[in-house]
C-alpha cells in the first residue's frame, strides 16, 4: 500500500494534543486543511490549544479526556464520528515518562505508566480500528493510516528507567502486530510506530497530570530523583524539535513507512543490542560510548543506596 498525503477533507485524531509533540502535529495538520478531533488530560492546554487553531480557520472539535479510561477514548471517538465521520489518521501520542531503579516502582507507578502509555495505545488501537476498516470497505479508495507513539526505548533499554522502558517496547510490539494483522485484512489502513529519542517537551515533567488517584505513596527515591535529573538534562538539551517530529510523522504517513526515527544516529545502540540477543551475550553496556557517564550514574545510585 502507498502512503497517505493527508490533507483538505481528511480527519485526524490527535491525543496529548495540549503539547510536545501532540500540539505540533496538530498545528501542522491545521497548516494542511486537517479537519482535528483532539484531547488531552490538561484542560487548559487543550483549550489553549483549540482557541489557536480555530484562530488559524481549522476545523476542531475536543474533548478534555484521559486516555488510560477506555470511555474517555470511547467518547474521543463517538465525537470524530459524530462531527467529521471515520478519522484517516489516527495518533495515539499521549505519554508519561517514570524513572528510578525498577523495583523502586510503587504498585501506583506501575498502574499509572501502564494506563498511559500502553493501555492508551491499546484503546485508540481497539476503538479507533475497527471504525477505519469500515470506512475502506465501504469505499476502496478510503485510505487510513494508525500512527503510536513509542520511543526508543522501546528498541533499547537505558537502566534506572524500567518502567517507562516496559511500556514502550510493548507499544512497539502492539503496533507491529497491528501493521501484521492489517497487512492481513485490508490494503487501504496501515499502521507505523514512531519512536523518538531526546526531543524537549513536557515529557520529563508528567507528574504534574498525574490523577490523585494514581499518587498512592508518593515519597521520591534517590534512584528517581537520580532519572529526573538525567532526563531533564537529556531533553532539554535535545537538537531535535517537536515540530521537527511531527514533519517526520507526516513525511512518514505520506511514504507508508513504518518505523518512524527522530535520531537514526542511536539505531547503532539497537543494532548492538539484537547482536546482544542473537548471540545470547550478556547486555552491552550502554555506556560503552560514554563510560564517565555510566560511572557518574553508578557511584551516584551507590551511594543513594547507601544513605
Amino acid at each position: 500500500m502507498q502512503g497517505i498525503e493527508l490533507g483538505r477533507g481528511h480527519t485526524a485524531v490527535i491525543t496529548g494534543a495540549g503539547s510536545g509533540f501532540g500540539l505540533e502535529l496538530a498545528r501542522l495538520g491545521a497548516q494542511r486543511g486537517l479537519n482535528l478531533v483532539l484531547t488531552d488530560v490538561q484542560a487548559d492546554a487543550l483549550d489553549a490549544a483549540v482557541v489557536e487553531l480555530k484562530g488559524h480557520g481549522a476545523k476542531v472539535a475536543a474533548l478534555r479526556g484521559d486516555v488510560s479510561r477506555s470511555e474517555d477514548v470511547q467518547a474521543l471517538a463517538d465525537l470524530c464520528m459524530e462531527r467529521f465521520g471515520a478519522p484517516h489518521l489516527v495518533v495515539n501520542n499521549a505519554g508519561v515518562g517514570a524513572g528510578g531503579l525498577i523495583w523502586e516502582h510503587t504498585q501506583k507507578d506501575w498502574e499509572w505508566v501502564l494506563g498511559v502509555n500502553l493501555m492508551g495505545v491499546a484503546h485508540g488501537v481497539r476503538i479507533f480500528t475497527p471504525l477505519m476498516l469500515a470506512a475502506a470497505q465501504a469505499d476502496p479508495q478510503w485510505r487510513g493510516h494508525i500512527v503510536n507513539v513509542a520511543s526508543m526505548a522501546g528498541l533499547l533499554n537505558a537502566p534506572n528507567m524500567g518502567v517507562y522502558n516496559v511500556t514502550k517496547h510493548a507499544v512497539v510490539s502492539l503496533s507491529e502486530t497491528l501493521y501484521q494483522d492489517l497487512v492481513l485484512v485490508s490494503d487501504q489502513v496501515r499502521a507505523s510506530v514512531l519512536c523518538p529519542y531526546f526531543v524537549p517537551t513536557g515529557i520529563s515533567q508528567s507528574h504534574r497530570n498525574r490523577p490523585d488517584d494514581m499518587k498512592g505513596d508518593t515519597r521520591v527515591t534517590p534512584s528517581q530523583m537520580i532519572a529526573q535529573a538525567m532526563v531533564n538534562k537529556a531533553v532539554s538539551s535535545g537538537k531535535v524539535t517537536a515540530a521537527d517530529v511531527a514533519r517526520i510523522v507526516y513525511e512518514g504517513v505520506a511514504q507508508g513507512q513504518f518505523y518512524l526515527y527522530t535520531h537514526p544516529q542511536a539505531l547503532g545502540m539497537v543494532q548492538t543490542r539484537l547482536e546482544d540477543v542473537v548471540q545470547a551475550r550478556n547486555p552491552t553496556d550502554p555506556f560503552a560510548g560514554k563510560p564517565e557517564i555510566g560511572e557518574q550514574l553508578k557511584t551516584a545510585l551507590r551511594q543513594a543506596l547507601k544513605a
